[in-house]
């Protein structure tokens, strides 16, 4: 079954098989320059909460991707982070939905799971949504 129009492509492997039936994308503030002590490029940045851990993309093993992911009891909510797009920060919530999206009573549980793991973080704004809240 296709993705549902303007959903966005995940990053990395995710633990469920689940498809993605509704997905946040945020805005972080721009990462800090690094002190340079030697000459050459910048390290990478690092990712924006501890929770994530790195989660390997099979298909380019270069790529800097880290992921976290929370059960809850009908669904699994996703965070993704790439390192080369700091400034943004993608919530999946993948459910056992094969046809159609997340259920319009589900969407606020959704959106307030991932504002819960986003706290350190403190208020994100929202790049992109399906649904919106």
């Amino acid at each position: 079954m296709p993705p549902p129009p303007g959903a966005v492509p995940s990053l990395g492997v995710a633990r469920t098989r689940w498809p993605v039936v509704a997905w946040i994308r945020l805005k972080l503030p721009p990462p800090e320059a690094p002190v340079l002590l030697t000459p050459g490029p910048p390290p990478p940045p690092d990712p924006p909460l501890e929770i994530l851990a790195q989660n390997p993309v099979p298909t380019d093993p270069r790529k800097r991707v880290f992921a976290y992911e929370e059960d809850h009891p009908d669904w699994t909510v996703r965070l993704t982070w790439d390192s080369d797009d700091p400034e943004l920060l993608e919530a999946e919530c993948r459910a056992p939905i094969y046809a159609g999206r997340l259920p319009p009573a589900e969407v606020p549980k959704f959106w307030a799971a991932v504002k819960a793991l986003l706290a350190p973080l403190g208020p994100l704004p929202i790049d992109s949504a399906d649904p919106r809240p």
